[in-house]
């Protein structure tokens, strides 16, 4: 199915819009009222369990298909500096390189 240039923007307006109302009908319906405690443990971990997964998928995904790589290994060297306590720079230099190289071969 082809879509036109019209159709695009429109399909594109009418998600930007319902993204909008989604947003907006938590406050609308919550505003004011104090959330249960156990509602707010589970919205605190809900960052770090999003941003690992998002991670995970992008270190050992390539397309539709899980594989592991050269970017795979320099991402766990990086771990295990980051591990070591080395600096964020030099992990990420040294995962840049690991991954270059691997490649290279």
């Amino acid at each position: 199915m082809t879509l036109t240039y019209t159709q695009v923007w429109v399909l594109i307006l009418g998600l930007a819009t319902l993204t909008v109302l989604i947003k907006a009908l938590g406050p609308l319906l919550l505003g004011g009222r104090e959330l249960p405690p156990w509602f707010s443990r589970v919205i605190v971990l809900m960052a770090p369990a999003l941003l690992s997964a998002l991670v995970v998928t992008s270190v050992f995904a390539t397309g539709r298909s899980w594989s592991v790589g050269a970017h795979t290994v320099g991402v766990g060297v990086a771990a295990v500096m980051l591990w070591r306590r080395c600096s964020l720079v030099l992990s990420a230099v040294v995962a840049v390189l690991v991954t270059a190289a691997l490649r290279a071969i």
